[in-house]
């Protein structure tokens, strides 16, 4: 997975639009788990502006989850581009989907690869004290060299395979963790399905556990079947489910909206963005359409424009007075428009920070309505003159 996109770039002749700078990058491997999304079409700034000439249907872009720029690229053809998104939106839904163990064994080997400096498949006690860094574990060379050596049961000075994954369990061990699991297990150190009810209740607080939960969360967190299929689970299935979102302090039913959101509009807390239009700082950073897009998918409901008159008759926004980059108000409107309500069917507040002349105000307000047309709220809602419930 971790060289997919190189191989996107390399062999499927699949290229980066050019650059302002024409600077040419040598392409890199980028894991899967680090992709937010995949978008068809002219839906970045950089294909915006770049690859407006060039067809739609052959034009995609790979959205990251950090601050890293977009990949903005073109397939030969129409089916080239349609394989690639739907194929890579396969890998990233089967990515999120890994049960817990998966995803552990997964981002172990995802750190060994990168500290694997001569691709052997074999970790050297050097590569492995690499391999400590990048999962930013500190511990002293002799301890590390002494587990090193319990774990070589190959004989060989380097440790593959399964070796490589004893060796990390046995370095992050959590004594805590063991000691809770015996307090709950049996002789033979597996839970039973009532020790983990009294588990869950005892310790968890979890009050309405039963033998009916205790079974699901065996099915879901044993990783031995045989265990499993004694209805029992092992001290590996309980730091699944530890680690897992039902162990989460976190109520997962609240990952939904679960208010009463029948009330006037200012009986709530609203998620807003300040300089929404920024992708970093307020004095020389750039301005982007896509940081609205990414404020409004993480669920934010009310965004600022900064207003200001720009050249051939057309509002632009940035931060006043700074050295920040400029983008249009309308292609911001654009965006809005094409992801107001991915995330949330809740209203959208529009903050306008306007310092706009009549002329350019008029322009404002013809770009909301042409382009947002009935998205737009513009006459009062009767609601007993209070403001209307964001329902």
């Amino acid at each position: 997975m971790a060289s997919l996109l190189s191989e996107v770039i390399a062999h499927q002749k699949i290229h980066e639009p050019r650059l302002e700078t024409q600077e040419i990058v040598e392409p890199k491997p980028v894991s899967i788990e680090d992709i937010q999304d995949v978008r068809a079409g002219h839906k970045t700034e950089g294909m915006e502006k770049y690859a407006k000439d060039v067809p739609e249907h052959r034009c995609f872009s790979i959205i990251f989850k950090d601050q890293r720029k977009n990949l903005d690229l073109i397939a030969s053809s129409e089916v080239d581009a349609n394989h690639w998104v739907s194929g890579l939106g396969k890998i990233i839904a089967k990515t999120n989907s890994m049960s817990q163990r998966q995803k552990l064994q997964h981002w172990i080997h995802a750190c060994l690869r990168k500290a694997d400096k001569n691709k052997d498949n074999k970790m050297t006690l050097k590569e492995l004290k690499n391999f400590l860094k990048e999962v930013n574990i500190q511990v002293d060379d002799n301890y590390a060299r002494q587990i090193f050596e319990q774990c070589d049961t190959s004989q060989t000075d380097t440790l593959e395979d399964d070796e490589i994954e004893v060796f990390y369990k046995l370095l992050t061990e959590r004594q805590e963790i063991g000691r809770l699991f015996s307090r709950y297990s049996d002789a033979e150190q597996v839970m039973s399905v009532d020790n983990l009810v009294r588990f869950l209740r005892e310790e968890q607080r979890e009050e309405d556990a039963g033998p009916e939960m205790a079974r699901s969360l065996i099915e879901r967190y044993e990783p031995n079947e045989t265990i499993k299929r004694e209805q029992a689970m092992t001290k590996d299935g309980f730091l699944m489910y530890l680690l897992s979102d039902d162990g989460n302090v976190f109520d997962k039913a609240h990952r939904q909206v679960y208010q009463d959101m029948t009330r006037p509009l200012s009986h709530y807390f609203v998620s807003s963005s300040h300089n929404t239009y920024l992708m970093e700082d307020q004095l020389t950073g750039p301005s982007s359409t896509e940081a609205y897009i990414r404020a409004l998918t993480k669920g934010c409901r009310c965004v600022e424009l900064d207003c200001w008159d720009g050249p051939n008759s057309e509002p632009i926004i940035y931060h006043g007075y700074t050295l920040t980059s400029k983008i249009l108000f309308s292609d911001v409107i654009k965006a809005i428009k094409n992801y107001a309500f991915k995330t949330s069917p809740y209203p959208i507040i529009l903050s306008l920070e306007n310092h706009c002349s009549l002329e350019q105000q008029k322009m404002m307000a013809h770009h909301m309505q042409t382009i947002l047309q009935d998205m737009l709220l513009v006459a009062p809602v009767d609601s007993n003159k209070s403001l209307p419930s964001p329902e």
